[in-house]
């Protein structure tokens, strides 16, 4: 995946995100693959950088698929990093609220997402509870990376 260089940091483009460690070959994938507490409800200028922070492993995603209630109005495509990402909506509520990743070839992540209102305690806990003990489908306990 070619990625745009990241732009300089500071406190607001810092990327929040955890992500767990696959299971080991042979057993059932993980439903949540790791927390992302962005900075604004601003899908548009939010997903440029976790997209630009994603092991290549992942592959290039092409689809997203968020719950259209807890984001400001956003397109159905984005341009980032010389490709076009497609944007999808659901309006199923789900608790808690997750971000879809597709990678054709390649698969499906499932991330938690920190509301960005929340406080760095709440989120704190949130993103910790990814790196105590994560259990596959099969109750395995899963390493944080």
């Amino acid at each position: 995946m070619t990625l745009a260089p990241p732009p300089p940091l500071s406190s607001t483009s810092v990327l929040r995100l955890r992500l767990v460690s696959q299971p080991a070959h042979g057993h059932m994938a993980l439903r949540i693959d790791g927390a992302w507490w962005p900075h604004s409800p601003d899908l548009a200028s939010e997903l440029p950088r976790l997209l630009g922070g994603l092991p290549h492993s992942w592959g290039q995603i092409t689809s997203v698929l968020v719950d259209a209630t807890v984001w400001s109005p956003f397109p159905g495509r984005l341009p980032v990093a010389n490709q076009v990402v497609r944007l999808r909506r659901t309006t199923t509520q789900r608790s808690p609220t997750t971000v879809c990743l597709l990678a054709p070839g390649r698969g499906r992540w499932d991330l938690l997402v920190v509301p960005p209102a929340a406080t760095d305690a709440e989120a704190g806990r949130l993103m910790q509870s990814m790196a105590t003990v994560v259990k596959d489908s099969v109750g395995l306990g899963v390493a944080v990376r």
